[in-house]
């Protein structure tokens, strides 16, 4: 990581005249009289910007600089430019865009507070040209001298897309402004940068019935298309997006709510190749409702953009719906992983919610080495908490009068505390500690009964299959729910602060006093979910007896899950930590409706937000809220990594420092491959049955307790082989 910039000759830069919906691009021209021997661009924006030097783009950062709080922490990227700066005159162009920080959210909150988001934006930038070895040099620093003009992106926006006139030349040059913005809360690039990762053909063209042209990628992505097109100057181009087809087999975007998401495109003459560069689309399908020739499959290339994240997890089976579930559950990642860990990346929405962002940080963190992308996000969080304490439901929060509640604002206590299971950073941890306090100590100070949490406002078990009529919010009694989370966020609190050498006794008698408060207050439990938290969360007085009660619960309503956000991510882990492993398989196992397989018969390629986004009779769920990206109950895949394969960290050695390898077969499921690499190496646990016995390989880079049926050892780094 760079170090900071602390020093700026640079000024924050506008147009001094508005430019209504072309976005702008601001430019200079220098002379040089040799190469440098060095150059470094040092660039950021209010809005997202794409920057050229000599016709040639710098860097390959898609909407940079990222998203923050703006207003307390802005990203500024460092590049390396040597190799585009030629002796003559050069010239450096940076074009514009309205990005996270000022497109308005059209639908999601009245027109009133929502002007007020309507921001302008600017550019800050310099370029440092060194020569002979020189520690400083010329400097290229933005100022009211730049010049800015109207560009070909005549319109962009994160929400309703970008309109592109290739044969759009400005013949007028305008003054710039300086405008104030405060140098201290600039830092450098610290989450991962958000690139082009991925390229995927179409996979085919369909005319519909209704008479359209519609292209399939046959994977829902988060990005943009790049469309190859043979045309006559002036030609319109005009792409809507869509994740499903309807039950018509007709493009389908109404999902989408108020969110455009269009690419307007005026051709130039000629071959050309084009795709939008400063917004991102959530997308399967395109409708091709203008094009100018009949399209073929091969002028379509979708490119999917998401934080640039080594893969760590990887997952395979015998069972193909099992092998398509984790497909499902990585692409949900990458789509929602884009610098943010957003709900959904389709519609009038696309928040960073920390409900979403706590439910599958664990699974996140095997998959992929996240631990910069939530360090960034975790500092938002703690830049947007309250005094009081209070986390948003949101960050960066994006909502006008955004509450907190409860599963939600835990991200605060969750999200670093699982950061350090996973990767062991302690510096991270502490750099958290407060803000976990903090929500911790707001719930002690705002709760209207000591020891229990009530008087709060809340979602409940969001989505909950058992949610009674109108209502989103699950069964689960919300006062239950937000206790059993008071307890542990203060449990995980007493934790993190004994791994900093902290003296913890207040928080561990608090947390003690609200567990004997949530067994007074909640003596029986009503729901699937209810079972599961309290089990999970150590709060019940008889673990056992609380998961054989679930397990008949779940049995008794018909051998399916009836959770939402809050239940879903633990009850596979209860039932096969208290001996239903094989209820824990039926239920994973499970391919009617509600279950995580049900969306891959009707062709699910990313996790849903709905188990039945689009019921068994093709019809849909609603139009309202209905996303098919949305990785929360991807948090599944945790459990083939810890119960199915059996690979979990040891509290006591956090990062994977030492493991404990407790693989659980089971014979409908054939065999499975896992292998996680850790910051101490690569582990995989791998079982195959073979006739009626079960093979096992195990492989661990470090001390490790393996324990199978009754058998338990502690092995060293090194290959083992059992049969079971």
């Amino acid at each position: 990581m760079n170090s900071k910039k602390t020093e700026w000759t640079a000024k924050w830069i506008r147009p001094k005249e508005p430019m209504g919906d072309a976005c702008p691009v601001f430019s200079k021209t220098w002379q040089q009289e040799k190469t440098p021997e060095s150059a470094v661009l040092y660039l950021t924006s209010l809005g997202v910007y794409v920057a050229c030097i000599n016709g040639n783009r710098v860097g390959d950062y898609v909407l940079a600089p990222g998203w923050t709080v703006y207003e307390k922490r802005l990203q500024y990227q460092e590049y390396d430019v040597t190799g585009l700066i030629r002796e003559g005159e050069n010239e450096i162009q940076i074009t514009l865009g309205k990005g996270w920080y000022a497109s308005p959210m059209p639908g999601w909150v009245e027109k009133e507070k929502q002007r007020k988001k309507e921001r302008k934006t600017g550019i800050l930038g310099e370029l440092i040209l060194s020569a002979d070895g020189a520690s400083n040099g010329r400097v290229i620093a933005t100022d009211q001298t730049w010049k800015v003009s109207q560009g070909p992106v005549r319109f962009s926006e994160i929400y309703d897309g970008e309109s592109f006139d290739a044969t759009f030349v400005s013949d007028k040059e305008e003054e710039v402004c300086e405008f104030s913005w405060p140098i201290e809360t600039l830092i450098p690039q610290q989450g991962e940068q958000i690139r082009e990762m991925e390229r995927v053909c179409a996979r085919e063209i369909i005319h519909t019935p209704a008479g359209e042209w519609v292209v399939d990628f046959g994977q829902n992505i988060t990005g943009y298309v790049e469309f190859t097109v043979d045309a006559h100057e002036g030609e319109q181009i005009k792409i809507l997006h869509g994740e499903i087809l309807g039950k018509d087999g007709n493009f389908y975007n109404e999902n989408y709510r108020s969110a455009k998401a269009e690419i307007n495109y005026v051709c130039r003459e000629g071959k050309q190749t084009w795709h939008p560069r400063l917004t991102f689309f959530g997308f399967r399908y395109l409708k091709l409702a203008e094009f100018p020739e009949e399209p073929k499959a091969e002028q379509f290339t979708a490119i999917a953009v998401y934080s640039d994240m080594k893969r760590t997890g990887f997952i395979r089976t015998a069972h193909e719906g099992i092998n398509q579930l984790f497909s499902n559950v990585l692409w949900g990642q990458k789509g929602n992983f884009l610098d943010v860990p957003t709900d959904c990346p389709q519609r009038d929405e696309r928040l960073g919610w920390t409900g979403d962002a706590q439910t599958f940080t664990k699974v996140a963190s095997y998959n992929f080495d996240v631990e910069r992308f939530f360090r960034k996000w975790l500092r938002d969080l703690a830049a947007d908490q309250l005094e009081s304490g209070s986390v948003p439901q949101v960050v960066p929060n994006f909502l006008p009068d955004c509450r907190e509640s409860a599963a939600w604002g835990d991200a605060a206590t969750v999200c670093p505390w699982q950061m350090y299971m996973t990767y062991g950073n302690t510096s991270d941890l502490a750099e958290q500690f407060e803000s976990m306090k903090k929500w911790v100590d707001f719930i002690t100070q705002s709760t209207t009964t000591k020891c229990l949490w009530t008087g709060g406002e809340h979602f409940g078990d969001w989505l909950g299959l058992d949610s009674p009529p109108g209502s989103y919010r699950g069964a689960s009694r919300e006062d239950f729910i937000a206790t059993a989370f008071y307890a542990h966020s203060t449990h995980l609190v007493v934790k993190a602060g004994r791994a900093l050498g902290r003296d913890m006794s207040g928080y561990e008698e608090l947390f003690q006093e609200i567990r004997k408060a949530f067994q007074k207050e909640y003596p029986e439990y009503l729901t699937q979910t209810e079972h599961v938290i309290a089990v999970w969360f150590e709060l019940t007085e008889d673990s056992q007896k609380t998961a054989d009660a679930l397990a008949e619960m779940i049995v008794k309503d018909g051998t399916q899950i009836r959770t939402g956000f809050v239940g879903t991510p633990y009850i596979l882990h209860v039932l096969s930590n208290y001996g239903h492993t094989d209820l824990a398989y039926t239920l994973l196992l499970r391919e009617k409706y509600p279950s995580w397989l049900y969306p891959i018969s009707k062709g699910a390629t990313t996790i849903w937000e709905h188990w039945d986004g689009i019921m068994a009779d093709g019809s849909l769920w609603s139009s309202d809220m209905n996303s098919f990206n949305h990785y929360s109950y991807g948090s599944v895949a945790d459990w083939l990594y810890e119960e199915a394969a059996g690979i979990k960290p040891v509290e006591e050695a956090p990062g994977f420092a030492k493991a404990r390898i407790t693989p659980r077969p089971d014979k409908r499921l054939g065999w499975i491959d896992v292998s996680l690499s850790t910051r101490h190496g690569q582990i995989r646990s791998a079982w195959r049955y073979v006739g009626d016995s079960v093979r096992f390989e195990i492989t661990t880079p470090v001390e490790s307790e393996i324990v199978i049926g009754d058998r338990r050892e502690t092995v060293m780094p090194g290959t083992y082989t059992y049969w079971g």
